[in-house]
C-alpha cells in the first residue's frame, strides 16, 4: 500500500510517499512560505517525479497537532481533499510521536519538543529499543521547568527532537541532564514520520473515519 502524508504542524512543510515501508520520496520546504500555497503544490510535484497519480494512492496521512493551529488546519484541509476526493481512508496521527518515528537513530529516551509559547512546550516522553517505539507520558503542554524534574529521573540519553529542542536544550544545559541535541535536519518535523505512524495504525487494524478527523491542539 502507497501513504501520502502531510506535515505543516511547524515553519516547514513536508510531504512523503511510503510504499510498504519504503520511503519512496519526501519533500521537505522551510522557506516560510504560507503552507496553503505550497503544500498540495508539493505533494502533486511529488506523485509526478515518482510517475505516480492520485489513483494510486491507498491511505493518506496527517500530522493532527499538537502544533501552531494555523499549520495543522491546513495540513488538515489538504488530507481531507485529498482523501474525500477518492473516497480513501485517512489517519490522523500525532505530531509528537510522527517527529521521534522520523528522527529515532539510536536506542534511548526521545523528548518530542515544540514551542508552545507561554513559556511551555507540546511534549511527549517515548522510549526507542530495537526499533520499537513505546509511550512513556500522553501528548501535552507542560513547563520546561516541570519538564526538568521529570528529566532528572532519567538516566539518558534523552534525546530532543523538534522545533522547540533547542529551546528546551539551551533552557536547561546548567543542568546537568543527559540531553542530547539531535541535529537540524532530524529534528525537524517530517512527513516520513507521519507516514511511518500512520503504517503502524494500519498495522493495528486501527479504524480510520476522515469525518471524525479533528485537530488536537491540547489547548
Amino acid at each position: 500500500m502507497k501513504i501520502l502524508a502531510f506535515e505543516s504542524s511547524a515553519k516547514a512543510a513536508s510531504t512523503a510517499l511510503l510504499s510498504d515501508g519504503l520511503l519512496l520520496a519526501e519533500y521537505t520546504q522551510n522557506s516560510g512560505q504560507t503552507h496553503s500555497r505550497t503544500l498540495m503544490q508539493m505533494a502533486k510535484n511529488m506523485l509526478t517525479s515518482c510517475d505516480l497519480t492520485p489513483q494510486d494512492i491507498g491511505a493518506v496521512a496527517v500530522a493532527a497537532g499538537p502544533g501552531s493551529f494555523t499549520g495543522v488546519r491546513i495540513g488538515m484541509a489538504c488530507a481531507k481533499g485529498f482523501a474525500w476526493g477518492r473516497q480513501l481512508p485517512l489517519y490522523g496521527v500525532s505530531t509528537l510521536e510522527a517527529m521521534v518515528r522520523g528522527a529515532a537513530c539510536a536506542d534511548g529516551v526521545y523528548c518530542a519538543c515544540m514551542d508552545a509559547r507561554k513559556g511551555q512546550i507540546y511534549n511527549a516522553l517515548f522510549n526507542w529499543t530495537d526499533g520499537a517505539l513505546l509511550r512513556r507520558t500522553e501528548d501535552r503542554a507542560i513547563a520546561i521547568s516541570e519538564l526538568s524534574q521529570e528529566l532528572k529521573n532519567i538516566p539518558g540519553p534523552v534525546y530532543l527532537a523538534g522545533d522547540g529542542a533547542k529551546l528546551v536544550f539551551d533552557t536547561l544545559k546548567e543542568e546537568n541532564l543527559p540531553l542530547r541535541l539531535l541535529p537540524e535536519h532530524l529534528r525537524q518535523q517530517r512527513a516520513s514520520g507521519v507516514a511511518l505512524t500512520a503504517m503502524e495504525k494500519i498495522a493495528a487494524g486501527e479504524p480510520a473515519d476522515a469525518a471524525a478527523l479533528t485537530p488536537n491542539y491540547l489547548r
